[in-house]
């Protein structure tokens, strides 16, 4: 089990879970998760940390074949006051494995070891259910995304480009 797995059990939350042999040669992992469980690209989504320009770290939850919008996740951090700044960027990979206790490619917003503020993509609205990581490269959790939202005290937002 991992910590994605445990705190889905622990809060109670709809999901299940997908596995897939994870092939390293993969380009893109989402896609490849994608691909490898026979779901619309639009249902999958990444995790990705960001830097603030208070050196504050927060996450963004978007689809896989989208880019994230810098600007946008910026804004949605300020607007929603879950952090005051004007800027992010990518955080170090470093850093992203010590804050959350993922490796790259298998990064969960479930279960990081420090509850950091997370924006999700607003398209997860229109899905029933999304898969994010469960913590580990090949395994997916399936949920709703309101849900995951409440889980992580998380907000929707535009944050990815157009």
């Amino acid at each position: 089990m991992t910590p994605a797995i445990n705190l889905a059990k622990q809060c109670g939350l709809d999901y299940r879970l997908h596995e897939y042999t994870h092939d390293s040669s993969a380009a893109s992992f989402g896609l490849e998760a994608a691909e490898k469980l026979g779901v619309n690209v639009a249902q999958v989504f990444k995790t990705l940390v960001v830097l603030t320009d208070t050196e504050a770290l927060a996450v963004a939850i978007l689809p896989v074949d989208k880019t994230l919008n810098l600007k946008k996740m910026a804004k949605a951090l300020a607007a929603n006051k879950m952090l005051a700044c004007k800027k992010v960027q990518m955080a170090d990979p470093k850093q992203v494995e010590r804050s959350s206790g993922y490796v790259l490619g298998g990064v969960s917003p479930l279960g990081q070891k420090k509850r950091l503020p997370t924006v999700i993509d607003e398209s997860a609205q229109i899905q029933s259910t999304i898969y994010v990581s469960g913590g580990r490269r090949g395994l997916e959790i399936e949920l709703p995304p309101a849900q995951l939202a409440t889980t992580l005290t998380a907000r929707f937002a535009s944050i990815v480009d157009d």
